[in-house]
């Protein structure tokens, strides 16, 4: 108990903690006053005790865990300093208001102290956590695995270089086409191959109206649909090329139900045969990196030109290199658009004349690189993708070559 400091007799001795106050032989039935300092004034023995042993422990408690335990044996529900405040009521009402004034003293001091040294062991895991996890800026950083180009990806922009250097612009279309930009535009007549079943992709008919008869839509077997659309929203003189997925009902180790194609078509005044072979000419040569091959154009047939022309290099049968030994490897077809077709589109084939080419880009990537089989283009191996793949960073560069 703290008694009232203006009585004479009632003040203690703060060399001797054991004398009483009051009436001579009348004990303190609290303790005696303790006045250490500003911050101890008030304090008796019991309360100065506990101060010493919890500011013992915090210093004693070395992370956090142990700083929590002894917050919660001081603060807590349980906690020596929570249980005194309980017992307040239970002290002689003259004590009270001292006692009470002693213990929220001692509790916003602890309070203080418990603070302080939670942010000294935050700081110092900080520092230990630094000093652990430091960075040395001069080293070098770890190499991380680059990526590649897709074999199939790296032809089509060679492709697309070679004859963009030749003024032709890239034109895309939907994959599910309509019968007519597939099959009719393109002069395929109805009882061709290609609208047999066994061959192409045909989807869900629409619903029909009353008394119509629409074809159901199908996969695109062929990119030409594309140029059909061209020349439908585009008046000549026209230079495009179509690359994409097509879809046909073929799976082998040379053929797969999807696959891409690159066609060309260019239409203008006075074109000639001579024009068509000198572009595919130009092309193969660049495409293939040889300055000398062989190329032949063989006459044929489609139903989408006239005259048509399948096109061959030269290659050898027993080794498989390209522009060597007197065989020859059919690459791909061409020929002079059917005016029939320009007609369907709205060209007056009297005055505007053009000619078109189409080829697989899987079947050019696989002659260039020496891939002889088609389906792990589609298997997403690791290996087999770091061996064929090609650096980002190697933009392809006409005047170096493709």
């Amino acid at each position: 108990m703290i008694h009232d400091p203006t009585s004479p007799g009632d003040r203690t001795s703060l060399g001797d903690p054991t004398s009483k106050g009051g009436p001579a032989g009348a004990p303190d039935p609290v303790g005696a006053t303790y006045q250490a300092g500003a911050g101890d004034l008030g304090l008796t023995d019991d309360l100065l005790a506990l101060k010493t042993e919890t500011e013992a422990a915090l210093a004693a408690a070395t992370d956090l865990r142990a700083w929590d335990a002894v917050r919660v044996g001081v603060l807590g529900r349980g906690g020596s300093l929570t249980a005194l405040l309980r017992d307040l009521g239970k002290a002689p009402p003259e004590q009270r208001r001292a006692r009470g004034t002693a213990l929220n003293q001692l509790r916003d001091t602890l309070t203080a102290a418990i603070e302080a040294r939670r942010a000294a062991l935050e700081d110092a895991a900080m520092d230990a956590r630094l000093a652990a996890e430091r960075i040395d800026p001069t080293l070098p950083p770890r190499a991380a695995p680059s990526g590649l180009i897709h074999p199939i990806s790296r032809t089509i922009e060679e492709i697309t270089a070679i004859f963009g250097a030749m003024g032709c612009t890239v034109a895309e279309g939907p994959d599910v086409e309509t019968d007519w930009h597939n099959f009719s535009a393109l002069n395929i007549p109805a009882h061709h191959p290609a609208r047999a079943d066994q061959d192409t992709f045909y989807l869900p008919a629409p619903r029909l109206s009353a008394g119509g008869n629409t074809p159901p839509p199908v996969l695109r077997t062929q990119t030409s649909p594309v140029q059909i659309r061209t020349m439908l929203a585009q008046a000549p003189p026209i230079r495009v090329i179509t690359i994409g997925r097509t879809y046909r009902a073929d799976h082998d180790a040379t053929h797969s139900p999807m696959f891409h194609q690159c066609e060309g078509l260019i239409i203008d005044r006075d074109l000639t045969l001579g024009h068509l072979k000198g572009c595919l000419i130009d092309f193969l040569r660049s495409y293939f990196d040889i300055a000398t091959l062989p190329v032949r154009f063989r006459s044929s047939y489609f139903p989408f030109t006239e005259p048509s022309m399948e096109v061959d290099i030269g290659w050898n049968r027993k080794t498989g290199e390209l522009g060597k030994g007197g065989d020859w490897l059919e690459i791909l077809g061409s020929g002079m658009v059917h005016p029939r077709v320009l007609a369907n589109c709205g060209i007056d084939p009297r005055e505007w004349q053009g000619f078109a080419w189409g080829m697989g880009v899987e079947r050019i990537t696989m002659l260039k690189h020496g891939i002889t089989d088609l389906r792990p283009f589609y298997e997403s191996d690791i290996r087999w993708l770091r061996h064929y793949g090609f650096s980002g960073l190697s933009p392809t560069m006409l005047h170096e070559g493709v």
